[in-house]
């Protein structure tokens, strides 16, 4: 499974083991146009052999979906078109404050580390859906 924390100027990845336990980072993918971003996602899934795609959905703290949820909305049909594979959306709500406490915890200093950052959020959010999908 792939796990894809959108954004306008990055895209954070992560991938989980066949049993679907671990959520590993892969490199954050800086994006240059829309068509370049779901192309680099679709690259991903086919070297990493995911079967399944699973993109973050940025609701509002109220859990209302606002213009960034649209807009990632849109990316998760259009990856889902050019990959073919399932794709879902999954609330990713705090995803990026948790990989923020995780790396300054780690001695990281995230404003110099935003990729870092977005790969975090990336393994949060597959960790989190793992984690509901076992019934844990």
């Amino acid at each position: 499974m792939l796990a894809v924390d959108w954004g306008e100027r990055r895209i954070g990845l992560a991938v989980s083991d066949p049993g679907g336990v671990i959520a590993t980072g892969l490199p954050t993918l800086v994006v240059r146009g829309a068509e370049a971003a779901v192309a680099g996602v679709a690259a991903a899934a086919r070297e990493h052999e995911a079967e399944r795609i699973v993109v973050g959905l940025p609701l509002l703290m109220s859990g209302a979906k606002g213009a960034a949820a649209e807009a990632a909305l849109a990316f998760a049909r259009s990856v889902a078109e050019r990959t073919g594979l399932p794709v879902e959306t999954y609330d990713e709500r705090l995803t990026t404050a948790m990989a923020q406490r995780r790396l300054h915890e780690a001695g990281v200093r995230t404003g110099a580390a935003k990729a870092r950052v977005d790969q975090g959020a990336a393994v949060a959010l597959l960790e989190s859906y793992l984690r509901r999908a076992a019934g844990r």
